[in-house]
């Protein structure tokens, strides 16, 4: 198969679906071996253009990325004009795979996307309109796609039972864990113990409520938080989880929750949202709080660091479930199946 393969988020700063998108195109390339052509494509804007080379040095790709000037309207201006179509730009190919910041039109060949989560359809006054127009555009451009892969069963149910997508047309190929999440390596050195949280001040991440739980365990702990640090490079992440004592997910709706079982597999225990769309994420291997709760958060982050010991094992043994690689089989066959 040809795949070409939409990697437009790479040129801004990575999170969750960026780091997913990259991890996905890793495992591709992995699982097959040189049978399949994979071509990173799409128009990233002047100042983006270095962020998405940085993402992909080192990895063996076909590119047919452009640089243009205000990529955001390019992309928006080529999903409403419908022309012209991809293959003038990649060439053929066998599989077209867009993400939610632009739906291209393509002449033949299996039209495939991915849903994170569906969480601007059901918090819509919670994000910014620019962002629930584009999840929406990529909702709806779903509905005509030949396969959609989601990062989670609790999602895949979602789009199902909210966007009326048939489920034989809907894979689930959960996140990987990268290789440099490990409890090896280097700590962050804070100067005393502390609590590592990935929350922002986002509604979803939930960061006010941890705030709030912190009046009752800061002599214990102190809280690092990533909505105090700003942005973050993924490089730097598996020493700021390794030297935490505990982890702390408070997230009050997710599509997976990559952060959980990268703190598992860094070997810190975790207290983790009871919201259902973490269930995947956690396993059996974390103590469950109540977001809406700084109480609960209390209980659970005392809770966790008591069972330190257990839930360290029981995390790495959770954690080793998922790989990129696993991802990678799971984007081919879909693919292939859908031809």
């Amino acid at each position: 198969m040809r795949i070409a393969y939409d990697v437009t988020p790479l040129s801004h700063p990575r999170t969750g679906v960026g780091n997913y998108i990259l991890g996905a195109l890793q495992g591709m390339l992995a699982a097959a071996d040189g049978e399949h052509e994979l071509i990173a494509f799409g128009p990233v804007s002047v100042r983006g253009r270095h962020a998405l080379a940085d993402a992909l040095a080192g990895v063996r790709v076909e590119r047919s990325t452009t640089t243009v000037p205000f990529g955001h309207l390019v992309r928006r201006a080529w999903t409403r004009l419908g022309a012209p179509s991809a293959e003038r730009f990649i060439g053929d190919f066998d599989v077209l795979h867009f993400t939610d910041w632009m739906q291209p039109p393509q002449r033949r060949g299996v039209r495939a996307t991915m849903i994170h989560d569906l969480g601007p359809l059901h918090f819509p006054k919670r994000v910014h309109p620019r962002t629930f127009r584009m999840h929406i555009a990529n909702m709806r451009a779903a509905k005509d796609c030949d396969i959609v892969f989601t990062n989670a069963e609790y999602t895949a149910s979602d789009v199902v039972e909210t966007l009326g997508i048939p489920r034989e047309r809907v894979r689930v190929a959960h996140p990987g864990v990268g290789a440099d999440f490990r409890p090896e390596g280097e700590r962050h050195a804070y100067g005393r113990p502390y609590a590592f949280t990935t929350a922002t001040t986002d509604w979803r991440k939930n960061l006010d409520t941890v705030r709030a739980a912190w009046t009752s365990l800061a002599d214990d702990l102190e809280l690092v938080a990533l909505g105090d640090l700003g942005y973050v490079r993924p490089e730097r992440l598996p020493a700021l989880y390794r030297g935490a004592a505990v982890f702390v997910y408070p997230s009050r709706f997710e599509g997976f929750g990559m952060p959980v079982i990268e703190a598992m597999a860094c070997g810190v225990p975790c207290a983790v949202s009871s919201h259902p769309s973490l269930d995947e994420a956690c396993g059996d291997a974390a103590v469950r709080i109540d977001p809406e709760s700084a109480e609960s958060i209390v209980a659970g982050v005392r809770e966790a660091l008591t069972r330190r010991e257990e839930l360290v094992q029981r995390g790495l043994a959770h954690a080793r479930r998922f790989t990129w690689l696993e991802t990678g089989r799971i984007h081919l066959q879909g693919y292939a199946a859908a031809l």
